[in-house]
């Protein structure tokens, strides 16, 4: 475990769910020092925190809502008065599905706000403290969703779609600052989000492993792209699908 002015520090939004959370765990495991952050749930987000620091690693809370630029700027400076933070995880977003003739605004614009502007809000003011260090990982989870579409969700593709063409212009900007920008796509992975989405029947016609993913494989995935060891990977969307696309 490396020591603590050696530690990296990471921040995880939407720390708190159960993709969100095995992320928060593999990262500390790997022996960084995880910020865990929630919207409005941060009871939770401590109670992760309580978990991880039982283990012998390092995690705190945090609470704001990435819709709220100022709030959001706000929460961050803090955070990153005595450190800047080297590895990010923009997590939180959020599903309000609908067809598309019977969608409302206010489904296509609160499912923006959370995982557009909520990047922006959040990686924006990172940035730059980043670049200073000469070394950064910035991964945005996505949605196999943005990768080949789904019904019901052209609000929620099109958020994370936004995020993969982000991703890319990000990474031209970063590369030669010893930071890579990468998305990781999730298919259909046992969590609260999609858990109750896909019945046995559904995911053994939709994935042609017949199961759905875990939510620690996504984390394993994330851990590899937060590592030295991918230093030389930047600009990509990888999909963790079960061979779906």
């Amino acid at each position: 475990m490396p020591h603590a002015d050696q530690r990296k520090r990471a921040l995880v939004t939407g720390g708190s769910g159960a993709i969100g959370a095995a992320i928060c765990r593999r990262l500390a495991a790997d022996g960084l020092d995880v910020i865990v952050h929630a919207n409005q749930n941060l009871a939770a987000a401590q109670a992760l925190v309580d978990e991880i620091v039982a283990g012998g690693a390092h995690a705190r809370a945090v609470a704001f809502d990435v819709t709220d630029t100022a709030a959001t700027a706000a929460a961050l400076a803090s955070l990153i008065e005595q450190a800047p933070i080297q590895v990010l995880v923009n997590n939180a977003g959020i599903h309000d599905d609908a067809v598309f003739p019977g969608m409302q605004f206010s489904q296509w614009q609160r499912v923006l706000d959370v995982s557009l502007n909520g990047f922006f809000n959040v990686t924006q003011p990172l940035t730059l403290p980043m670049v200073r260090t000469r070394w950064g990982r910035i991964i945005n989870i996505t949605s196999v969703s943005a990768v080949m579409g789904n019904r019901g969700q052209v609000n929620y593709s099109a958020a994370k779609g936004a995020l993969h063409a982000a991703t890319k212009s990000l990474a031209l900007e970063l590369a030669s600052r010893g930071i890579t920008v990468n998305c990781v796509a999730p298919g259909i992975i046992s969590s609260g989000m999609a858990g109750s989405a896909f019945s046995a029947e559904d995911i053994a016609r939709m994935v042609p492993m017949k199961r759905a993913g875990t939510a620690e494989e996504v984390a394993d995935l994330v851990a590899f792209l937060a590592s030295d060891k991918a230093g030389y990977i930047s600009g990509q969307v990888v999909s963790i699908n079960g061979a779906m696309a």
